[in-house]
């Protein structure tokens, strides 16, 4: 027979497992804190490739994983207090993307682990101390291709051989922005055009910037690569349309949305790899020994309904070229 202490003994050990166990699973529960340069309906799909990749390492929502989302929504003047916010949360890590937002974090919490996904120049902006050994709190990817600029340029004019005068659209508080302005320029100069710089630091100032472009008769547009620029994206292709300019832009997303044409980083690839660090960060890495990374995928994709709409036609040469052609 059994001892009737030992049985109360075991059916106490018993009722309590499932208690126990739960306070594991709530003990692993990791959170991370997202500092969005826009808002959830503009980067649904970098959001989804982030916490796919996230997956994909054993990390779901409502499980292990919380994510606390705030959004800039495009105001910039924004990233300070949310960046606090987030940090007196005290999460594991906090995630963004753009040198803007990477910087208002570094800013926030020198102790709290920075992963972001897209920088410019981070070594240049004092995001880190080297690209090799960050050295700080911050780890992530870095754009910096200055190429990039000159060649989003180089295949406009190839695609448009009669252009001579283009808008640049820029956010002259992104130090990156700064820098490829001069590339752009320098670029600009060798194929014999004129490019126009546009600023941009704020929301209220779209409207204004745009019907400057349209009065200095631009024969088409450049948007640098800038989140915050990445939030006015509706009101910029309206534009383009209204006023039958063609375009160029750095992220995929404008020219699925109506834009002319896009160059740059495959950014879906960089939230999604931005996963693996995060994991290496959980699991007892320190972001000042994780090298800054570089994309490896890159896409050239050409709207034709656009350049339809434009009554463009776009040369066989720059066509076969394309990663991708939206018809």
């Amino acid at each position: 027979m059994m001892d009737r202490r030992a049985f109360i003994s075991g059916a106490v050990a018993f009722t309590a497992a499932p208690f126990a166990a739960g306070a594991q699973q709530a003990e692993r529960a990791v959170t991370i804190g997202y500092l969005g340069n826009s808002s959830p309906i503009l980067e649904s799909t970098l959001v989804d490739a982030f916490r796919n990749g996230l997956r994909q390492l054993g990390y779901v929502e409502g499980r292990n994983l919380v994510i606390k989302y705030t959004w800039a929504e495009g105001h910039q003047e924004r990233y300070a207090v949310l960046a606090r916010d987030l940090a007196d949360l005290k999460p594991n890590i906090i995630f963004t993307a753009g040198t803007p937002g990477t910087l208002a974090a570094k800013q926030a919490t020198q102790s709290i682990p920075i992963v972001s996904a897209v920088m410019g120049d981070p070594l240049a902006t004092g995001l880190v101390s080297s690209l090799a050994k960050p050295g700080g709190n911050v780890t992530g990817f870095s754009t910096l291709n200055l190429e990039l600029e000159g060649k989003r340029i180089e295949l406009l004019k190839q695609a448009l051989p009669k252009l001579s005068r283009i808008a640049v659209l820029l956010n002259p508080t992104n130090p990156f922005n700064m820098t490829a302005w001069r590339q752009t320029q320098r670029a600009a100069e060798a194929l014999s055009v004129i490019v126009q710089p546009a600023e941009v630091q704020g929301p209220d100032e779209m409207h204004a910037v745009l019907a400057t472009i349209k009065a200095a008769h631009s024969e088409g547009l450049i948007v640098m690569p800038d989140r915050i620029l990445f939030a006015y994206r509706a009101t910029i292709l309206q534009f383009l349309a209204k006023n039958r300019l063609p375009s160029m832009f750095a992220d995929r997303e404008y020219a699925h949305d109506g834009g002319l044409m896009a160059y740059g980083p495959e950014t879906t690839d960089l939230y999604r790899r931005s996963a693996v660090l995060v994991d290496k960060i959980l699991k007892g890495a320190k972001p000042a020994d994780l090298p800054i990374e570089q994309p490896t995928k890159f896409e050239f994709i050409i709207n034709l309904k656009t350049a339809k709409a434009l009554g463009l036609t776009i040369p066989q040469s720059v066509l076969i070229r394309a990663d991708q052609v939206i018809e």
